[in-house]
């Protein structure tokens, strides 16, 4: 089954220049380091349903040094589509998608991106620092979610004396 990976990577729209869809695997090396990052759909425990992806760090000699998985259900992914269709969020296919699809539609139709990509922006963060505001200033400077600055923690505490 076709998961039209290049389309669902691309959509995702991430930052990497030098990123590469292999089969149904994104690839990708985020920064100037001997790193490098591997993006796979994440399999249910139903045929030919996928509920997320895994997003993993990989070194050339050492192999994979972490992982974390992504799902679906807790980005939100098919959250609109799920609630248009009136799925129940204990069924299955809800937060999934699988090989049944509408004709000429890609099987994740009806995805919202955003929080899977912020989950992305931010595990990748960790490993690859300035990574993303580098390579994406425009579409940085358009985001909104989260981006206010954090004022600090008051510097008194309440009824407490020095």
């Amino acid at each position: 089954m076709s998961l039209y990976a290049p389309e669902f990577f691309a959509e995702l729209c991430l930052p990497f220049a030098d990123g590469t869809v292999v089969g149904n695997t994104y690839f990708a090396t985020p920064a100037d380091t001997s790193l490098r990052m591997r993006i796979d759909f994440t399999r249910t425990i139903y045929a030919d349903t996928y509920g997320g992806l895994r997003v993993a760090i990989v070194h050339p000699d050492r192999g994979e040094i972490d992982a974390v998985a992504l799902s679906f259900l807790d980005h939100q992914t098919f959250h609109r589509r799920d609630e248009a269709a009136n799925t129940r969020p204990d069924t299955h296919g809800y937060g999934t998608f699988d090989k049944y699809h509408r004709p000429g539609r890609p099987p994740w139709d009806g995805a919202v991106l955003t929080g899977l990509r912020d989950a992305i922006e931010q595990y990748t963060a960790v490993w690859f620092p300035g990574a993303w505001t580098a390579s994406v200033p425009a579409r940085a400077a358009g985001r909104t979610a989260l981006r206010a600055a954090v004022p600090p923690p008051a510097a008194h505490v309440v009824g407490r004396s020095r």
